[in-house]
């Protein structure tokens, strides 16, 4: 696809990926080995889920990393019979890109350079007199509406446009009354960084996160950049304008411009590498991490997340089949889905990643199933 057709094209297609919910996938319980034969629980393999993704969900390709073990299904590329890519496979964060951000915006706080009651408009001119705090933001209580569904996205433009359009559009609810999930928090504390980090949130990130955890292959891509760096497993999804034409080929789109929000480009290897550094305390201080994953808000039953679901500071808990939970972050583009985290109690870290979009029945059940049983089948450490 040429960049001129692709600028003439995904207007739609930029919009849906920002707007997708980006959420921890709900626990599949039972699964059905064939619709003909009745329904009974078992315990899912982490082999079966992700074939069922692929056999019964038309996903193209699929897999999964605890770690120690790489388990995949599909193709790497639609009519090639090319195996699905291993750990190395680059594929977009999307939403998991914000625990990145959450990071960094803590590692200021812990430095002292942030308080997290601190007002936005404080660092942002556009929120002058606005209660809405860091914390707010952290935590998706600002009731900022989502910039991403007003975006003209055929004229791309910079963050005080996107946050402006926002501003003008009113709030959803009163911050702090309510919880909400808009990427135009984000947006909000990339800009933050920006101001208080004495450089860009970009390069801030890489500093403080992406170097200390060695993630060398995780990265921002450059303005204008389309395409995927290294090996890389084709994305496929349904273009929001042109449904009927089925999937097509998405790998390619302006990841930049995704931003602080959902712009990271990782592996499998790198994502589980960062869940194991931010839980394990390799980035932050202990308060910092309890913050985190403590003051929490309630989000079960919402969107896609589950019972007993929790939203923390860019982070979230879902509930465990073999008890306890998992912290993490879903990210859902078009073209691809990724799910996962790091269990209590020692159960370990996954990366369950698809080449489509995959946040809906059975392909989030399935999606869902295959975290579960990586993590559920890992005993206690």
């Amino acid at each position: 696809m040429t960049t001129q057709r692709l600028r003439a094209t995904t207007a739609v297609l930029l919009a849906a990926a920002l707007t997708a919910t980006a959420a921890p996938l709900a626990t599949a319980a039972t699964t059905t080995a064939n619709s003909d034969s009745p329904r009974r629980a078992e315990k899912p393999s982490v082999q079966r889920q992700l074939d069922l993704l692929v056999g019964e969900d038309g996903v193209p390709g699929a897999l999964a990393y605890d770690g120690r073990r790489t388990v995949t299904a599909g193709t790497a590329e639609l009519g090639s019979g090319k195996p699905m890519v291993g750990t190395d496979g680059r594929f977009r964060a999307a939403s998991d890109t914000k625990a990145f951000t959450a990071a960094a915006v803590m590692r200021l706080v812990a430095d002292g350079k942030l308080r997290l009651d601190d007002r936005a408009g404080r660092y942002v001119p556009q929120l002058a007199g606005s209660p809405i705090t860091l914390r707010q933001l952290l935590k998706q209580r600002s009731g900022l509406t989502e910039y991403a569904n007003l975006v003209d996205w055929q004229q791309p433009g910079t963050p005080e446009t996107y946050l402006g359009l926002a501003l003008r559009h009113g709030s959803d609810f009163e911050a702090d009354t309510a919880w909400g999930y808009s990427n135009t928090n984000y947006l909000v504390l990339g800009m933050v960084i920006d101001r208080v980090s004495g450089t860009d949130f970009r390069t801030y990130i890489e500093r403080t996160v992406l170097k200390p955890l060695r993630l060398k292959d995780t990265y921002w891509p450059a303005p204008g950049e389309l395409t995927l760096r290294g090996p890389h497993a084709r994305n496929y999804g349904f273009h929001p304008a042109a449904p009927e034409a089925g999937q097509i080929d998405v790998t390619e789109l302006p990841g930049y411009e995704f931003g602080a929000s959902g712009g990271l480009v990782t592996t499998p290897k790198d994502l589980n590498a960062f869940w194991d550094g931010l839980f394990g305390g390799k980035l932050l201080p202990g308060w910092a991490l309890r913050l985190m994953t403590h003051d929490t808000t309630d989000v079960g039953g919402r969107d896609v997340y589950p019972a007993g679901s929790r939203y923390g500071y860019g982070v979230a808990s879902t509930p465990l089949s073999c008890g306890g939970v998992y912290w993490g972050h879903g990210g859902d583009l078009p073209g691809n889905s990724v799910g996962g985290g790091r269990a209590t109690g020692g159960r370990g870290t996954v990366t369950v990643y698809t080449t489509t979009w995959s946040a809906q029945g059975s392909r989030l059940a399935h999606l869902q199933g295959a975290v579960d049983a990586a993590l559920c089948a890992k005993p206690k450490r």
